[in-house]
């Protein structure tokens, strides 16, 4: 009868491995968790709490062959522009006594790959960190995943390579960084204080912080080498000068993504020129009222909560100018000039065309407020727009001469990255070093190592006077998300 049925006994739980029972104890040693990123930790506990957990590295006899193939990978940290001092790894040819020197060789294994992994991928320096103006977040792996991809991995000394950048100028300033180190060894020298090296090293780590994939067709703004070009399957097929913001006006290092191209852009003056520079003027006032001659001088409109308004209806010095709306119509005076190239982003910025084509004939051109100029822009949009549309050269030609203000729409998104890279290695192999222009080179190498090298800036641009030795140029033309020319006179503080 049902009464008399036996219930089912419950069976046993199976004793834990006593390797990984100890291996437990050390996660929560005091210890270790002082010296391990909490993250790393946490996916270890998760890791060795599985029912059927075993240890991953460790046999009866010491490191299995794929852990040895794991340590002797990491010792090789360096080569990839890593510390090698900061992976505590075990002996590979250690022989743990006891179960638990078994446990802390195990672990110290994990910590130092899940730290590698980490390195790898852009994680050993923040980017917003190092400078306000690196808008850029690395992409890291997460260590749970780490940890179950390498101990699925036939070859985890090659998963772990796998997980450095791919792009080809990552591997070619790595090449350039093997030789210059074993130069440096050669001469008695150590490589990690070899300016050089350092360099290499800086601009290898933001790499790491660079989007996985640039696209196969992207627009490269190098804010240090004053160029922009655009990437057509590995190769550049567009390489001009472009005018990128002054120190004060630092142009951020971001990626986004290109929409639209303005053709006969209105100007819209951003907040910092309503406050250097609009303000200043339209609060001196005059003996009848506010003097607004500088509104009509550079053809400015003004608009309350997207209304027109009389200018000389205002009382500018008790109002808040951000709350008005400034705007420059299309035409020859405009100071985007006849093109602007669209990347919505928080910051603001944008490239466009200049009413001050003489600025590309400097050799630093450091001069603007933020967004970029570019030269030639009329051949820009009609690459991009053949690749997305088709259009000839005659479309584009036609908009440029009649469009007012026309915005053409992309098809497809163009990526565009700006970069802050101060060695690159060109088409035909040669390593070109750009100076340190917003000082983040000596930033970034005193994050790096012990004795970091301060690296050098360019020269200002100088002009001789008759009656004095040369003096830098006062520059004061500014152009976040636009800006006047430095010779339209009158206005910010020409």
């Amino acid at each position: 009868s049902p009464s008399e049925v036996t219930p089912p006994v419950a069976e046993e739980p199976k004793p834990a491995d006593p390797v990984v029972a100890a291996i437990q104890s050390k996660l929560k040693d005091s210890s270790v968790r002082s010296r391990a990123h909490s993250d790393d930790l946490a996916a270890l506990e998760d890791f060795y709490a599985k029912p059927d957990g075993s240890p991953i590295w460790m046999t009866d006899t010491g490191f299995s062959a794929k852990a040895k193939a794991v340590i002797g990978e990491i010792e090789k940290a360096a080569d990839w522009g890593l510390p090698q001092d900061a992976f505590d790894l075990p002996s590979a040819s250690e022989v743990p006594p006891t179960q638990d020197a078994t446990a802390i060789d195990e672990v110290k294994l994990d910590l130092a790959i899940l730290k590698y992994a980490r390195f790898a991928r852009g994680g050993r320096v923040s980017p917003g960190r190092t400078s306000a103006i690196l808008d850029q977040k690395p992409h890291l792996r997460d260590p749970k995943l780490v940890l179950d991809e390498i101990q699925a991995s036939a070859e985890p000394d090659a998963y772990l390579r796998s997980l450095q950048p791919k792009q080809e100028q990552f591997e070619k300033l790595r090449q350039a960084l093997i030789k210059t180190r074993d130069a440096s060894k050669a001469k008695g020298k150590k490589p990690e204080s070899d300016p050089i090296v350092q360099r290499l090293v800086v601009n290898m780590e933001r790499w790491r912080w660079m989007p996985p994939e640039l696209g196969s067709y992207y627009v490269w703004n190098n804010v240090p080498a004053f160029t922009v070009r655009v990437i057509k399957g590995g190769k550049s097929i567009y390489v001009e000068k472009a005018v990128v913001g002054q120190l004060k006006y630092a142009t951020p290092i971001f990626s986004a993504d290109m929409r639209s191209i303005a053709f006969n852009p209105e100007w819209v003056v951003p907040d910092t020129i309503k406050r250097e520079d609009l303000a200043p003027r339209l609060r001196q006032g005059g003996l009848f009222g506010p003097d607004t001659s500088v509104l009509r001088e550079h053809r400015l409109s003004v608009s309350y909560q997207g209304r027109p308004i009389d200018p000389d209806s205002i009382d500018w010095g008790q109002v808040n100018i951000h709350q008005f709306a400034f705007t420059q119509p299309p035409g020859p005076d405009n100071v985007l000039g006849k093109l602007k190239f669209n990347f919505p982003n928080k910051h603001a910025i944008y490239m466009h065309d200049t009413v001050q084509p003489e600025f590309f004939n400097e050799t630093v051109r450091s001069l603007s407020h933020g967004c970029i100029r570019v030269k030639q822009p009329d051949r820009l949009a009609l690459l991009l727009l053949a690749e997305d549309k088709g259009w000839s050269g005659d479309q584009v030609k036609a908009l440029l001469a009649k469009g007012n203000n026309s915005i053409v729409t992309l098809n497809r998104p163009v990526p565009v990255h700006l970069t802050y890279f101060t060695a690159v290695v060109d088409e035909q192999g040669k390593m070109q070093t750009f100076g340190d222009l917003y000082g983040l080179d000596s930033r970034m190498s005193a994050a790096l190592f012990d004795k970091g090298v301060k690296f050098s800036s360019p020269a200002p641009v100088v002009e001789a006077k008759a009656d004095r030795a040369p003096q830098p140029r006062q520059r004061s033309y500014r152009d976040s998300g636009g800006g006047m020319a430095q010779t339209i006179s009158g206005l910010f503080g020409n």
